[in-house]
């Protein structure tokens, strides 16, 4: 019984429906549903009156959340005591387009933290680091979460959405993009990427006229061609830094532009482990700074 499902019936009383308390522990309704079931089926009694179109708490519930909720709380001041020493190594795999804007405040970060802690990154394309954190050979990785939602298997922790734009050469003066896609060729990200595979079927909806045949797994390739004059592309700029290095023109996509959820995906046996949550703020914080560096930078 993970302790986990004490968190989500708590949420259930608080947010009073199932929904309400799947928004809260970023769940579900279905896995909060689940939850309260294996809940009931390990103490032989319902805890729901479900006769109604919505489930209400009955007084059982109340008294399983009473019971479990200060043994909760100083398990958790236990968890977070400064004197509990996080040691180990993580094995974390970053897509290489993240890796300027994440790793260096994340080891920096977790050094100051937690000093035992060994951080190993890896770098690679989301589909490969997420079948390697399948298989056991990463403990963690920042990917793009497949627009599926990504394997049952593993635990997705969202980070940050990132909207796609499209990206044109700094002279380019066309009011609209069926007018740059007119004037332009347009270069691809790998269509077998999440980025490339959204860019290709926005493009698809909304543009008649397209030409190009260049390609390339790299957004810094391709922003140093678009600079040149080379072409157009839609992708996400992670690093602003590239914009300084080579200016280009940005045009938003209005309402219907597709957005990249990149999220930290681990093995869901690897939930409490405290190490990968170490590791796991140290990201989360690092996409923060990185978030604000791009706000100054007017990304």
């Amino acid at each position: 019984m993970k302790l986990d499902i004490f968190l989500t019936l708590d949420a259930v009383l608080r947010g009073g429906t199932l929904a309400a308390a799947a928004t809260e522990r970023s769940l579900t309704p279905s896995a909060v549903s689940m939850q309260m079931k294996h809940l009931e089926a390990y103490l032989g009694q319902p805890l729901f009156d479900r006769s109604g179109l919505q489930v209400r708490p009955m007084r059982l519930a109340h008294d399983v959340s009473a019971a479990m909720h200060d043994a909760l709380q100083q398990l958790e001041s236990l968890r977070r005591m400064p004197t509990a020493a996080i040691e180990g190594t993580v094995r974390l795999g970053v897509i290489e387009s993240m890796q300027p804007m994440v790793l260096p405040t994340t080891m920096r970060l977790l050094r100051e933290r937690f000093p035992g802690l060994e951080l190993r990154p890896t770098r690679g394309r989301s589909g490969t680091l997420t079948a390697s954190v399948k298989a056991g050979d990463l403990d963690a990785a920042l990917v793009a979460q497949p627009e599926n939602g990504g394997s049952a298997r593993l635990s997705w922790h969202p980070m940050f959405r990132r909207e796609l734009v499209l990206v044109a050469p700094p002279s380019a003066t066309e009011s609209s993009i069926t007018a740059l896609f007119r004037q332009y060729e347009w270069i691809r990200y790998d269509r077998e990427s999440v980025t490339g595979s959204l860019a290709s079927r926005f493009v698809a909806a909304h543009v008649r006229e397209k030409r190009g045949q260049l390609e390339f797994d790299s957004a810094s390739a391709i922003i140093a061609m678009v600079s040149a004059g080379l072409g157009i592309s839609i992708l996400q700029i992670a690093d602003p830094g590239l914009l300084h290095t080579y200016p280009v023109r940005i045009v938003r996509l209005g309402r219907s532009a597709p957005v990249l959820q990149l999220s930290l995906v681990t093995r869901k046996a690897d939930d409490d482990s405290r190490p990968v949550m170490a590791v796991r703020d140290a990201v989360l914080s690092a996409l923060s700074t990185a978030q604000h560096h791009r706000t100054v930078a007017g990304v």
